[in-house]
């Protein structure tokens, strides 16, 4: 059942929408003019609004307009008599999901209507999606230090510059990543990660490029690398400083010609990415001592964000514990565990080299083996279990 406005200032229509939408087992809201149907649409949620174009006062193309400005979510379906057809053309490129044209024909009417409510349940379930990841990579904290990164990562999101995130492992730079991503206008383009550690140096190439069949032992058939994949959203080369220097020549050359070559083959093809690296490691150490490229240093570098380590913002971890807490209650399915202002002050004096990751696993130690509260007693006796 859909909660369904019908604005029209023609009584026999709305009554005639009423009853055929309410057999239908719709919900049925009436308006008899645009001022009427913004007011309804300003006090209860609507799935789909069926919206007269002429009408006197604020006519639909207006009311469209507002529902709009106001980020209203109703789908709009236009009714335009013959003279309307192409204002109702227009409305469509403006936002309205569709038009109907009078006389109203039934089965078109109640298709028209099934369409946009199935529209409505994929847009609903991708709006829930995203939340669910935008949740998994949330910034947590109001330290000075992390409102400086929030700041920087909203000043440059909307670029296409090139961003290197440096910090040590465990502090969150796949987080900055994925913000960066969020709030650009790539947003809606694919993000993909590569762990530059995780592979060996051997197949970097191809998982970066790609390859064709039979352009080694194991190639049995053609792959694309994360560039082509990437292509019209953003590639976050994490661990960017243990990249052999072979892929690294390959890399600056994708990003000097925007083109790359699978291995084995000669053909360039054009790629659109933006680039985000990350590294734990002193990159200018690594150029001195010739194992990591200055050329490409300073093609990846045009924005630098540093994210410290968790001891210099130990104000943040109050807020980090909470956060962890109810994180990980809800992926064990079991109810919240109070913790004591001691046992919180305990925690903020260890050294955190783990940083952020290491403190989200001692929450989650203390939470497996306390009992319905957490104490100071608890945290000295879990937290550091093999210190002394």
């Amino acid at each position: 059942m859909a909660k369904i406005l019908v604005i029209d200032d023609e009584k026999a229509i709305r009554n005639s929408l009423k009853d055929i939408l309410e057999y239908e087992k719709h919900e049925v809201t009436l308006a008899e003019d645009g001022k009427k149907g913004l007011k309804e649409l300003s006090e209860k949620e609507f799935d789909i609004v069926l919206c007269d174009i002429k009408m006197p006062g604020i006519d639909g193309t207006e009311v469209l307009n507002k529902a709009i400005e106001q980020n209203i979510d109703s789908k709009f379906i236009m009714i335009s008599g013959h003279g309307t057809v192409d204002t109702a053309v227009e409305t469509i490129k403006k936002g309205a999901f569709d038009f109907l044209e009078k006389p109203l024909d039934l089965n078109r009417l109640l298709i028209t209507v099934r369409n946009a409510l199935e529209l409505g349940k994929l847009a609903g379930e991708t709006k829930i999606l995203k939340k669910k990841v935008s949740k998994k990579y949330e910034m947590i904290g109001e330290s000075k230090a992390l409102k400086h990164i929030k700041e920087m990562v909203d000043k440059v999101a909307a670029t296409d510059a090139r961003v290197l995130i440096t910090g040590d492992n465990g502090t969150g730079k796949e987080l900055v990543a994925h913000r960066l991503h969020e709030k650009s206008n790539r947003s809606k383009g694919p993000f993909i990660e590569v762990n530059c550690a995780a592979i060996p140096s051997e197949l970097i190439e191809s998982e970066l490029f790609g390859h064709e069949k039979g352009s080694f032992t194991s190639a049995h058939k053609q792959r694309t690398g994360k560039f082509e994949q990437a292509n019209g959203g953003t590639i976050f080369l994490d661990e960017i400083g243990d990249m052999s220097l072979s892929a690294q020549a390959k890399v600056l050359r994708a990003l000097q010609e925007n083109k790359i070559s699978r291995v084995g083959s000669d053909k360039q093809i054009k790629v659109d990415v933006r680039v985000i690296a990350a590294t734990n490691k002193n990159l200018k150490e690594e150029i001195a001592a010739k194992r990591f490229r200055e050329d490409l240093y300073h093609r990846i570098s045009v924005i630098l964000i540093h994210v410290p380590s968790l001891s210099e913002r130990k104000e943040d971890i109050p807020l980090l514990i909470e956060h962890f807490i109810s994180q990980i209650s809800k992926e064990h399915g079991t109810a919240k565990k109070k913790i004591e202002p001691a046992a919180v002050k305990e925690l903020q004096k260890i050294n955190w080299t783990g940083n952020i990751r290491e403190l989200r696993n001692v929450i989650e130690r203390l939470m497996i083996l306390c009992d319905k509260k957490i104490t100071a007693k608890d945290v000295k006796l879990y937290a550091q279990p093999t210190a002394k």
